[in-house]
């Protein structure tokens, strides 16, 4: 396992914003028994490391700055270790990264574009040989006036990855070229003008796909066809209560192993949105919300167990736990800690 350590601890990397106080990419050894986290150290080499994504013994993290780049660090020992210098995506303000076929994908929130660097055999990167830049624009003047890709992540089975635009309201589909991995455009589903689709979550058959959308507090659920790499919108279903005064600006969703549940964090109300999902996949209730434990939850995440939930609390600084209910799927807090301007959380 790619995070554990020399005595075969599991760990937490959290992510964050140096710009705001950060510091860096937090490492912190996994209570097996309570989930807690103990922070162990810390690397704080790259500025703005906000997203961060694991593959074996090796982290991957953007650099969420004008000139947007990901640096990689070897894992294995105590403290994240730098593999080479950080290496350029060609574009502005990466939000968001994944590893496929052979490559880390990024997607570039401020460019509006999504990178492909190959990744080598020793785990260190290589220059960016595909840079494909979004076209288009949506109804909301301050946040749409061209393409903002915030989120890139493979489609189950390999042969495809999703590449989710808040600044023109669709998600692109790319195919990963059999032989060399790298990433070409396939398809683009149109949502709703406006909503500002920011991150999507597959259910665990490959079937479905949930779209979660920032400028308005909803969801889409959507059927996914792997064979022919297509989206299709299905219906909303909203992340708030009637009534709820707002704003609501989602950030993040976790779908449960088994199918029954997904987990939706809301910043400004902040929250933890619980839908129960039916059988099919196919249609998804709003059940409860629950305080997200602290302010500004930008990203959730599944422990290791897959009975815990932890939500990166931005604005006040934490990592914020929860035990989750076998049956509602309601989370229930347990503990947390310091971890200031945190952004994201992953587990190895």
């Amino acid at each position: 396992m790619g995070g554990t350590d020399a005595r075969g601890s599991v760990r937490a990397f959290v992510g964050s914003f140096t710009s705001s106080g950060g510091r860096g990419i937090l490492v912190a050894e996994v209570e097996p028994e309570s989930g807690a986290l103990v922070v162990t150290g810390a690397a704080g080499q790259l500025a703005d490391p906000s997203y961060l994504t694991l593959a074996g013994p090796v982290l991957y993290a953007v650099s969420e700055a004008e000139d947007g780049a990901v640096a990689a660090f070897d894992v294995s020992g105590d403290v994240p270790r730098p593999l080479g210098e950080p290496v350029a995506v060609q574009g502005a303000g990466p939000t968001h990264l994944a590893v496929a076929e052979g490559h880390v994908l990024t997607a570039n929130y401020s460019s509006g574009s999504v990178t492909a660097l190959p990744i080598a055999p020793d785990g260190t990167l290589r220059p960016a040989t595909v840079v494909a830049r979004h076209e288009g624009a949506g109804p909301v003047a301050d946040r749409r006036s061209g393409p903002h890709a915030h989120q890139v992540l493979p489609a189950p089975g390999g042969r495809w990855a999703t590449a989710v635009d808040l600044g023109t309201d669709s998600v692109r589909i790319y195919a990963l070229d059999p032989v060399s991995g790298a990433p070409r455009h396939h398809g683009e589903t149109p949502l709703r003008p406006g909503t500002g689709p920011r991150h999507l979550a597959f259910h665990p058959t490959g079937s479905h796909a949930y779209v979660l959308h920032e400028l308005e507090p909803v969801l889409t659920v959507c059927r996914w066809d792997a064979t022919t790499g297509t989206l299709e919108p299905l219906g909303e279903t909203p992340l708030v209560p009637a009534g709820t005064p707002g704003p609501s600006y989602p950030s993040a969703i976790v779908a449960a192993p088994d199918g029954r549940f997904l987990w939706v964090a809301v910043r400004g109300d902040d929250t933890i949105a619980v839908l129960a999902l039916d059988p099919s996949g196919e249609k998804a209730e709003l059940r409860t919300s629950v305080p997200s434990g602290g302010h500004w939850p930008r990203d959730l995440a599944l422990g290791p167990s897959g009975r815990r939930l932890y939500a990166a609390n931005e604005r006040s600084g934490d990592v914020t736990w929860f035990d989750l209910d076998a049956e509602s799927g309601t989370p229930h807090r347990s503990g947390s800690v310091a971890a200031p301007a945190a952004s994201c959380v992953v587990f190895g």
